[in-house]
């Protein structure tokens, strides 16, 4: 009986990473969109709907340097994020209406912790670990070229 459970056992961890791996394989790609941040030219990809807000940087195994994703929340939202199924370690920065950075959040891959806005705000762009902080962007920094918030 030990050896049939086993069994069942190695194929259902078989079947849930064939699962995940079709998923993965799946993976929306999405519009992008350039912003700035002073200098700082970013190619972010946009999750404007709630599907592509779900999906995020899923299964991304890398980002390049100057690359990101802006979650457009088309209203005024208590916004909060975690690193379900993502891969990478990232920083979100969340910004309110007219683009300053309310607050910036460190975020560990795999996570299920929260990481919430400091009020209502209609965009989070998430860099990758320690992008904003190398680049001395704080709480206060405009981000140019966001869609207009409705």
């Amino acid at each position: 009986m030990k050896k049939i459970f086993g069994v069942y056992t190695v194929a259902l961890a078989l079947a849930t990473a064939v699962s995940s791996v079709a998923f993965a394989q799946q993976i929306k790609k999405f519009s992008v969109i350039q912003l700035t941040a002073g200098m700082n030219v970013i190619h972010a990809e946009v999750a404007a709907n709630a599907a592509e807000r779900e999906q995020g940087l899923m299964f991304r195994e890398s980002m390049g340097t100057n690359e990101g994703m802006v979650f457009l929340f088309g209203a005024p939202a208590q916004a909060c994020m975690w690193m379900k199924n993502t891969l990478i370690p990232l920083s979100v920065a969340f910004i309110d209406r007219n683009g300053r950075i309310a607050n910036i959040e460190e975020m560990k891959p795999q996570s299920l912790d929260s990481h919430c806005s400091k009020g209502q705000v209609y965009y989070a762009l998430e860099m990758n670990a320690g992008w904003f902080k190398s680049r001395n962007i704080k709480p206060g920094t405009i981000i140019d070229g966001l869609p207009p918030a409705h």
